[in-house]
């Protein structure tokens, strides 16, 4: 029973990604603890230490599968390409609230992404709604599938431009966080193990925004008035 408690806090310290969560975990708690009370003393540091302590081991967190490591230099250009985005798209969202004329049509798009773990689905499905005009509605994990709200789609070239973002930042988080050559698959995946698999040029595709505009550019097409010319 006691070495059931332990492992709940302490991971297998061969597996130094785990052990970093783990710490990450604590050192999160602990800073929640010292914002709450307000002000930042030794005795808030210790309380909040054995908070967290306490916390992850009788509620513990669940479990967070580590399979990559960290590219700090792609991080930062992950991350400044989200600021750009942001500007960009918080620009044309808000022309599109004042512009005369009627509202722009609007429409769900599916979008197929190569990102094999969760972790790292979850952090690209959260930049994608904090980006505006657009909102991650459903995921369908086993296929990798996103189904994302955009508030424009009046033309080829608005849906165009949001698979070449969502391409470019499928592109950038595999190269920040799970690089083919240092993915380590997790036994907690079970059903999702086949897709998780690595094969050499598995993902040889992943970032191809013409692949994931195809479908939605070919049903567009179908659906056009015969002799109406393409935006």
């Amino acid at each position: 029973m006691a070495k059931r408690l332990v492992t709940r806090v302490l991971p297998d310290l061969r597996d130094g990604r785990a052990v970093l969560v783990k710490v990450g975990q604590l050192l999160w708690l602990d800073a929640v603890w010292v914002m709450l009370w307000g002000s930042v003393t030794w005795g808030n540091i210790a309380g909040g230490l054995l908070v967290g302590l306490a916390i992850l081991l009788l509620l513990p967190l669940p479990p967070v599968p580590v399979e990559g490591r960290v590219h700090l230099g792609a991080l930062l250009k992950l991350i400044g390409v989200f600021v750009v985005e942001m500007f960009r798209s918080s620009i044309e969202v808000a022309w599109l609230a004042i512009r005369p004329g009627s509202m722009p049509l609007s429409a769900v798009l599916r979008a197929k992404v190569s990102i094999k773990s969760d972790l790292v689905l979850t952090l690209l499905v959260d930049m994608m709604n904090l980006i505006p005009g657009t909102m991650v509605l459903d995921i369908d994990t086993k296929r990798r599938l996103l189904y994302v709200h955009v508030v424009d789609v009046s033309s080829e070239k608005a849906v165009r431009q949001f698979y070449r973002s969502t391409a470019r930042l499928e592109r950038l988080f595999i190269d920040a966080f799970e690089r083919d050559n240092e993915w380590h698959a997790s036994p907690m995946h079970g059903i999702d193990d086949d897709y998780h698999h690595v094969t050499p040029g598995s993902r040889s595709l992943a970032g191809d925004a013409r692949r994931m505009a195809a479908p939605e550019i070919a049903y567009r097409r179908t659906q056009q008035p015969e002799g109406e010319e393409k935006a």
